[in-house]
């Protein structure tokens, strides 16, 4: 990646586009996982805006914009956990919205175009329907970027052990924690097996995700984003995926089609072809 942390080296980009497009298909859905702060995002952008320009038609979608809205959290921490309340764990996304955007995708003409839901951070609501991004026509690649894509849920004994201080003042019982879990052996295991291609942002360890997060955080502060967080709000809310993090990490290598492997500068090293 280059210095600036905003773009990724355009022959990486080339040689990963490469890989990700043979052999050509009509339709191929690529699922792009890795931590917070890995640069999934600006990587999936890079590679939707690369095969256009080979003429490939692209686009590249986000688990974050199918985050339910403040409201519907706010009733899942009501009905389940309080910790539901706070956007981003298995659980917060309304994947059946998704399934059904990538179907609508796969179908896509100016008849009956896809719309593409967009979420708010700032408002923490997604934007209504008459804001979405219309697609008249159906792309041939589609990359799916999201920290906990293709992750696999954790054994029942795993969950026992709080990781961290949230979990053990906040989900003392481990009921937050299960329901989590459930949602990755359920919905989210349901969502990667629609992935054609499993590509991992492969970070050199869960402790590199604050220094990420937080060079993104100081950017937010620099434009003035009213929902940047501090320091120490910062590391609360990187708790809520501490658990999930370290355990995609452990198990997420041999899961994924294709491994590339970070340095502590989010440099991609050497691309490791699983299968």
């Amino acid at each position: 990646m280059a210095r600036d942390a905003n773009t990724w080296d355009a022959a990486f980009v080339g040689a990963l586009l490469d890989r990700l497009t043979q052999p050509r298909r009509a339709w191929t859905v690529v699922g792009l996982s890795g931590l917070q702060g890995s640069g999934k995002s600006t990587l999936a952008a890079q590679l939707a805006a690369l095969a256009m320009q080979r003429g490939i038609a692209a686009r590249a979608l986000a688990l974050d914009d199918f985050y339910f809205g403040r409201r519907d959290r706010h009733h899942l921490a009501g009905a389940v956990h309080p910790l539901l309340c706070t956007r981003g764990v298995p659980g917060t996304h309304d994947i059946a919205l998704l399934l059904r955007t990538l179907a609508a995708l796969r179908r896509a003409s100016p008849a009956h175009p896809a719309r593409l839901p967009r979420f708010d951070k700032g408002s923490d609501t997604r934007l209504p329907p008459s804001r979405w991004a219309a697609v008249t026509a159906a792309p041939r690649l589609v990359v799916l970027e999201g920290w906990c894509i293709g992750v696999p849920p954790q054994a029942p004994a795993a969950l026992a052990r709080p990781v961290n201080a949230l979990e053990r003042r906040e989900d003392g019982d481990g009921r937050w924690r299960r329901h989590v879990n459930a949602q990755l052996a359920g919905d989210y295991a349901r969502l990667a097996a629609r992935l054609d291609r499993l590509v991992m942002l492969q970070a050199p360890g869960w402790t590199i995700v604050e220094r990420w997060r937080t060079e993104q955080e100081q950017a937010l502060h620099r434009r003035g984003a009213p929902h940047a967080m501090d320091r120490d709000a910062l590391r609360r809310f990187l708790m809520h995926y501490e658990r999930i993090s370290r355990h995609a990490l452990a198990v997420l290598p041999a899961c994924a089609d294709l491994v590339v492997p970070l340095d502590r500068r989010r440099r991609p090293g050497r691309m490791i072809e699983r299968r």
